[in-house]
């Protein structure tokens, strides 16, 4: 510990240190100021020419105590700017409630970077991809599926304008000509990969960003770096920039910038450090060697670079996007590792050092890295109480359920993540009439997003995986039965044509061809599983879905807490929590994602117990003997067998889905 104090402290010099001479080299500035010069390919800081060196890193990815540990480690290894992206979904949540406090406090981020001698690179959306939650949008912007998200619809530009009415009068203080770090604003994102090809659109977003931030801040643009993606998604009045990856011909893929930003300098705003993971995939590894020697080529050109990701962090709770697979959707994971430079708990990888000294072959990098954060492996948790969600449906759902001929989606039900439990009851004049009571009956469900339980009087009969734009169907038994559909949004749709998916049975069920009408349907966001009427575990059960409940304290010599693993051998498929924070969905029977990183932000200190829950979908560890009951805190993460990308790396997105 004291190791670690000193290192901090020595850190902190070179910090001060740094901020003291670009304070006092400015103080004979009359003004601030940061252009694009195009007469001579660069850009220009305070006069001077510049370039920057940066990296991707999320703050709501992140939890707010660790944003600074992550934004030291990323000056240290020789940045001087971050890239982040800005969630809309995290800043509206709900139409017309914002929130820009606590892990949502961009304006605190933007002004922690500035203190760590950071500049900031952001990227304000309104659309962002970023693996993410349909790509940023709030998912209350699906409910309306006539709505043509990222075009001049003026139901869209409404909510747009409403949004960045919050959003952009926060940025304008902090732009660098204001005082504050924020040199470049991106306008949408990679927009020459979508269909609409909407000019209309971009001009639109370009003249609101204005209106807001004034007519001197650099606007920008990133596609991916082929003419095609350039067609549609610049405008000449924003600086185009380009995205590529490792092993890819930089002249080439600069060559391409060129014929639609002719001058200015050259800028690749995507450079893939990694890359995203699946369920049912291996985890995305890029060597260091691929990644340092692209790196080198575009430095070599006095290009600038951001690196995406420096550091991914973690999709918490239900935020993880998914790629359009075509039938179905391929859903990301909870951990957005990416195989970054910074581990997906902020430690410092082989990656970094390399990364660290390749810069230092164009300018000085002497701060020294701070270290990994300290891990614990907290031991085994037993589950004591547990509760069947049928059960536990008033707490689950305090309004009560909303009763429809029909199924309604998540959105008509005013929800955007989680949960809806859907119960219709078959009847039995819907059958032939030569039908017996062994014949087994046909039940379709179309259009289903994205997975079902189903549930026949309290005993789980199959579960059920959604496809995009089909019907899928399984058998029951003869009669008047009650069904109950568990059906789970596992991530809306983050990049492509089919962005703002709705989810939920969004078309009808059928039983033997009759639709099933009459519903009852229960919202479950699963938003406070502490209150649920947990009972006393006493015998094994094969009862799923169910919530389980287990408690253990951290060491009393343990002045704090520190970060841990969950890890869930023997668990199917579901969500967990601790201390009601939720810390994403678990799935290691597909992987590659074994463990759940639980940040020491989320656990109490001794003597206070830390409540963990468990919510499994399909099968647990303690249908036979509870003394299997359990799952482990580890301090070290599994993220599953690598899959190596290759030297060529990922061009674009779309060419490594």
């Amino acid at each position: 510990g004291q190791q670690v104090m000193a290192m901090w402290s020595l850190v902190q010099v070179f910090v001060l240190l740094s901020l003291i001479c670009v304070s006092s080299c400015r103080g004979s500035m009359l003004a601030r100021s940061f252009r694009i010069d195009y007469d001579n390919d660069r850009f220009l800081r305070d006069g001077e020419p510049f370039r920057y060196v940066s990296g991707s890193f999320h703050y709501f990815r992140v939890p707010r105590g660790y944003w600074k540990d992550r934004l030291m480690k990323m000056r240290a290894a020789g940045l001087n700017a971050v890239q982040t992206y800005v969630a809309w979904n995290v800043h509206e949540e709900e139409q017309g409630k914002f929130n820009f406090a606590g892990n949502a406090d961009l304006e605190e981020f933007l002004r922690l970077s500035m203190d760590v001698g950071l500049l900031v690179i952001l990227r304000a959306g309104p659309y962002i991809c970023a693996e993410w939650e349909s790509g940023g949008f709030p998912g209350w912007l699906s409910k309306d599926p006539t709505i043509k998200l990222r075009s001049s619809d003026q139901r869209y530009l409404s909510a747009v304008h409403a949004y960045m009415d919050q959003l952009l009068p926060r940025v304008k203080p902090l732009l660098y000509e204001n005082g504050g770090p924020v040199i470049m604003v991106q306008v949408e994102n990679e927009y020459g990969s979508f269909p609409a090809c909407d000019k209309k659109y971009l001009t639109y977003l370009e003249d609101l960003f204005r209106q807001h931030l004034g007519s001197n801040v650099a606007l920008f643009t990133t596609d991916g770096a082929g003419v095609g993606y350039l067609k549609c998604g610049t405008l000449d009045s924003l600086y185009s920039t380009v995205d590529f990856g490792p092993g890819g011909n930089v002249q080439s893929a600069f060559k391409a910038m060129r014929q639609y930003q002719p001058h200015g300098p050259l800028v690749n705003s995507e450079y893939y450090t990694g890359w995203l993971d699946h369920w049912g995939s291996g985890h995305a590894h890029v060597s260091d060697d691929a990644v340092t020697k692209t790196l080198d080529e575009i430095l070599q050109a006095n290009a600038s670079v951001n690196m995406y990701m420096f550091e991914g962090g973690t999709n918490f709770g239900f935020m993880n996007g998914a790629n359009d697979g075509g039938e179905e959707t391929k859903p990301q994971p909870t951990s957005y590792d990416y195989d970054a430079p910074l581990s997906e708990a902020g430690d410092p990888r082989s990656k970094l050092t390399a990364i660290r000294n390749v810069i230092s072959k164009y300018y000085t990098v002497n701060m020294p890295v701070p270290p990994a954060l300290p891990k614990f492996a907290y031991g085994t948790v037993k589950f004591s109480e547990a509760v069947y969600i049928l059960d536990a449906l008033k707490q689950l759902t305090p309004g009560g359920p909303v009763y429809s001929d029909y199924p309604l989606t998540m959105e008509e039900l005013g929800q955007n993540y989680g949960f809806v439990l859907y119960r219709g009851v078959t009847h039995e004049d819907a059958l032939p009439a030569d039908a017996l009571p062994a014949d087994e009956q046909v039940v379709e469900l179309s259009y289903l997003h994205d997975r079902a339980t189903v549930l026949l009087h309290r005993e789980n009969i199959v579960t059920v995986q959604g496809m995009i734009a089909k019907t899928v169907s399984f058998d029951v038994y003869f009669g008047h039965k009650t069904l109950d559909f568990l059906v789970e949004n596992t991530g809306r749709i983050n990049y492509g044509a089919r962005i703002g998916d709705r989810k939920g049975i969004v078309g009808n069920v059928t039983y033997e061809m009759h639709a099933m009408t009459n519903w009852s349907m229960w919202s479950i966001p699963l938003k406070n599983v502490s209150s649920l009427p947990f009972s006393p575990l006493t015998s094994p059960t094969v009862e799923i879905p169910k919530f389980f409940r287990g408690k253990f304290q951290v060491p009393s010599n343990m002045t704090s807490p520190q970060d841990t693993f969950l890890r869930l051998d023997g668990w199917n498929k579901g969500q967990a929590f601790m201390n009601d924070f939720n810390l994403g969905r678990y799935w290691p029977v597909a992987g590659p994602q074994k463990t759940l990183y639980v940040p020491a932000t989320v656990l109490k200190p001794h003597p206070q117990w830390n409540e963990l829950v468990i919510f499994e979908l399909i099968a647990s560890p303690c249908g036979t003997d509870l003394s299997h009951c359990e799952v482990s805190l580890v301090d070290t993460p599994i993220l599953g067998a690598t899959t190596s990308i290759g030297a060529e790396g990922c061009g674009h997105q779309q060419d490594c889905y």
